[in-house]
């Protein structure tokens, strides 16, 4: 190294000359010499060359044609290695060259803009450099019109560095859809592929741009027809690809209509064609994955893309080849490709996720598919976490279908590797993991009894007590499930695994959706009478407790609903009946809904009340005379003549019983 830096040396040397001339010489030998050189560009850094170069450049008195030389040799440095580029932030180049942006020299402009934009496109740099300072984007608005090299690098800089919609908010603000859009319309092609860039980050996932661009016209014609126009099959592929995620954001942002012309006939298309398997792979992968963000909240558009080009066919192509024969052409390619397989197989996934959210004859075709079972078996245990996530989220897609889960998720013992990356995944898997198994657990799935076999019961009273929300939703919810028309054992196991604390928690939490799903379990817990008596003999008082306290509490209808049906429940006990009956409190509250302006809430206290007082079970006179002094028999009567059928026939059935 240090014969490699000593014969690097001499070009440092000479920006420290006293003749500006020959400083300037200095700098335009070390352009030609790093030019493409990755070793030289190194040398020269190690060597200091960065702080001397950014000095010239800042200097007042260092003529424009200098300043432009540094600028243009930064520039170069940028453009080697990663560490490179670090390099260069640690000198806070980024202050020096927008700095330099205010300068009158257009020439100089631009240099500073080239070395800015090939900073900014460079993953180790920060975006959030670019807003630092209010004033900065305001400033590139106005060069925009400087020349066609402003522009270019301005966009490419944008959008690059607008990621999230706070960057979005902040360009938008400032003026980012009107000064862009006539560019769409340039002579250059590079300003309009770098302008319908900035259009596909500004839109994507943000209504409020979508909406506005809808609007948009430049030279009398609408935006969302010029994408239409970039969409066609003689323009270059990146184009077409990103005017379609430039139609499928406003798409999803509902700033144009689904069955709209330009998304049916044009967007859907497009993006079909760039899954086949002679593009590129990452026009492949890109294509797969907005059509997936495109069709994913849509049945009608999801069953189009399934008979476009035998798309579904197609798509199975990803788990093969990574490029097709024609392109590989050089070594290099097959390399690159080889080694961002997975980039395809996770596209693949979301693809099908959206293909077969909806339709049942889809998720039958998806499934009939060569292997797939066995491929997004072998996807839930990639290495990369985001082929996996796709891989659960694409199994969770499928397993919404009954007949699905009777029959491939059986033959393929899908729960297994499911369970596995239940174990210690990320919450984002998480969360899509749990609610297959949701699904794997209903009842007339035959994976229910290997599942509980494999520890689920623990596991998923785990998820209950997650901060995560989806994931304690999930929890609650599969062990709902798991208790549907389960046996005594399930039941006390899954009792035993909650703890009465937790039952508790979960009956007191913020969220409805997880007290709804606890009262779900509850309910199902407590059905068919030896295992309603047997769990009130071992948890009743704290049940009757938990059903007291949302009775008395501030709860919509649907909740007090669920109570009283679990109260209903508890009175079909034999033995259980009398925690109710000894309850004066809960009878009160019995009494008062079977009054109540809501037809439901009158209903499920009904059912209760008949439970209590029905003839043949032991004990029913005793329980009706009580009832009857309470003043129950002079509600009935008065509910026999209601309006609504279900409560007068609910009545007078009652009634019987008292006749009887």
């Amino acid at each position: 190294l240090q014969e490699v830096t000593a014969s690097s040396r001499h070009y440092v040397d000479r920006l420290f000359d006293l003749d500006p001339q020959k400083v300037l010489q200095g700098v335009i030998d070390m352009k030609n010499a790093v030019i493409g050189n990755n070793k030289q560009k190194a040398n020269l850094i190690v060597l200091g060359a960065v702080p001397r170069l950014l000095y010239l450049l800042q200097q007042e008195t260092s003529s424009t044609e200098l300043r432009t030389e540094c600028a243009v040799v930064l520039g170069s440095l940028a453009m080697g290695t990663e560490n490179n580029v670090k390099s260069l932030l640690d000198c806070h180049i980024i202050p020096a060259l927008l700095q330099g942006l205010l300068s009158p020299d257009l020439k100089f402009i631009e240099a500073c803009l080239r070395c800015l934009r090939t900073i900014f496109i460079s993953p180790v740099t920060p975006e959030d450099l670019l807003y630092t300072d209010a004033t900065v984007i305001s400033h590139l608005m106005e060069l925009l019109s400087r020349s066609r090299y402003t522009q270019e690098y301005i966009c490419q800089i944008f959008s690059h560095c607008c990621k999230g919609p706070d960057h979005q908010t902040n360009l938008f603000n400032r003026g980012a859809v009107q000064n862009i859009a006539h560019l769409l319309v340039s002579t250059s092609y590079k300003v309009r592929m770098q302008a319908l860039k900035c259009f596909s980050v500004l839109a994507f996932e943000n209504p409020q741009v979508s909406m506005t661009l809808v609007n948009v016209s430049v030279d009398g014609e609408l935006l969302p027809q010029i994408f239409v126009k970039m969409l066609q099959r003689d323009k270059p592929i990146e184009m077409q690809l990103t005017s379609a995620k430039c139609l499928t954001s406003m798409c999803r942002a509902g700033a144009i209509r689904t069955d709209d012309p330009c998304i049916v006939l044009k967007t859907l298309p497009c993006l079909v064609r760039m899954c086949s398997k002679d593009r590129l792979l990452e026009e492949r992968v890109e294509g797969a994955e907005t059509l997936a963000y495109l069709i994913e909240t849509d049945v009608e558009l999801q069953r189009m893309a399934s008979i476009t080009d035998h798309l579904i066919v197609m798509l199975a192509d990803y788990f093969k080849y990574p490029s097709s024969v024609s392109a590989i052409t050089d070594i290099k390619r097959l390399d690159h490709d080889l080694k961002h397989a997975h980039e395809l197989r996770q596209a693949a996934f979301k693809l099908y996720a959206s293909l077969g959210a909806n339709d049942e004859d889809i998720r039958k075709k998806i499934i009939e598919t060569e292997n797939m079972m066995d491929r997004i078996v072998n996807g839930l245990s990639e290495s990369s976490i985001k082929v996996r996530l796709a891989a659960v989220r694409c199994l969770h897609s499928l397993s919404r279908s009954v007949q699905q889960l009777r029959t491939s998720f059986q033959d393929h013992a899908v729960w297994k590797p499911l369970m596995k990356v239940l174990q210690n995944a990320p919450n984002e898997i998480l969360v899509v993991a749990s609610s297959t198994l949701c699904n794997l657990l209903l009842e007339f799935s035959p994976s229910k009894e290997p599942i509980l076999e494999s520890g689920a019961i623990e596991l998923l009273c785990s998820l209950t007590q997650s901060e995560n929300l989806a994931l304690r939703v999930n929890g609650i919810w599969a062990l709902m499930n798991m208790a549907f028309q389960a046996e005594q054992k399930i039941k006390s196991d899954i009792l035993r695994g909650l703890s009465t604390e937790q039952l508790f928690q979960l009956l007191s939490d913020s969220d409805v959706n997880v007290l709804m799903k606890t009262l779900g379990l509850l309910r199902n817990l407590l059905s068919t009478r030896p295992h309603i008596d047997h769990i009130m003999s071992t948890h009743g008082k704290q049940i009757m407790q938990a059903v007291t306290l949302i009775l008395e509490g501030e709860h919509n209808i649907e909740v007090k609903e669920q109570t009283l049906c679990i109260l209903a429940n508890i009175a079909d006990g034999t033995t259980a009946k009398e925690l109710i009956m000894t309850n004066d409190d809960i009878l009160q509250k019995i009494k008062y809904y079977m009054s109540h302006s809501n037809a439901k809430l009158q209903l499920a206290a009904m059912f209760c009340i008949s439970n209590l007082i029905w003839n043949e079970e032991e004990g029913s006179q005793e329980r009706q005379d009580k009832l009857r002094d309470m003043g129950i028999v002079d509600i009935l009567h008065k509910l026999s003549q209601s309006s609504d059928p279900n409560l007068c026939d609910k009545a007078k059935t009652a009634l019987q019983q008292y006749l009887a």
